[in-house]
């Protein structure tokens, strides 16, 4: 069962099933998408719940991942920051639509180390790192000219200094026990493959689901 309208490299290339390690194929995928997505081929939709269980979900950048997890940054007075810390749980999707694939990820977060954290803060660009300190994240805000204020301020502060990382803003690792490949088919036919685990410290255990 073909569509003849995609080319036949195309209705096999997602074809993954001899795939043994999740984040080798994840590697892959990534590398995939960093030449044809247009922006951010590491954008990810990342979901939390809050203290009455309603989720909430927003875009965010992964910046770092290996078989530990998949690291990104937050302010943890954010309220992306106050519910990652409560629940200790999130989910992740990666959607390349250039490439009909998605990458869907669960499982606990806890802090990166602060040597990690410090590390990348440094590499920020220095407006970044201003950002940082000026953005009461997620809070009401009365107008743009109060957070340039504070922008100013903070500037004013640290002249041409190091930037220290605020108390405030780390890193969070996911560490999965489920991450799912999905790639699209004809006829919504689609390929789906998850691995699962019930610990980190447990093996991988893969199977195919249906569309």
């Amino acid at each position: 069962m073909t569509d003849p309208n995609l080319p036949t490299e195309e209705l096999t290339k997602g074809d993954f099933a001899d795939v043994k390690k999740p984040f080798d194929l994840f590697s892959e995928w990534l590398e995939d998408a960093k030449g044809t997505e247009p922006n951010d081929p590491n954008a990810l939709a990342l979901a939390t719940v809050d203290e009455t269980g309603l989720p909430n979900v927003r875009m965010v950048l992964l910046k770092g991942f290996d078989e530990r997890g998949f690291v990104f940054y937050t302010n943890f007075e954010s309220a992306k920051g106050i519910e990652l810390l409560a629940s200790g749980k999130a989910a992740m999707c990666f959607h390349w639509k250039s490439l009909r694939r998605q990458v869907r990820i669960r499982g606990e977060v806890h802090k990166v180390s602060d040597e990690e954290a410090d590390s990348y803060y440094q590499s920020r660009p220095r407006g970044s790192r201003i950002g940082a300190w000026a953005s009461k994240q997620s809070r009401p805000l009365e107008s743009r000219f109060a957070l340039e204020k504070e922008v100013a301020r903070y500037t004013a502060k640290f002249g041409v200094s190091d930037i220290p990382r605020p108390e405030h803003w780390s890193g969070m690792r996911l560490v999965p026990t489920s991450i799912e490949f999905w790639h699209d088919r004809p006829f919504r036919l689609h390929d789906r493959i998850v691995f699962s685990r019930g610990a980190p410290d447990q093996p991988w255990e893969k199977e195919r689901l249906y569309p």
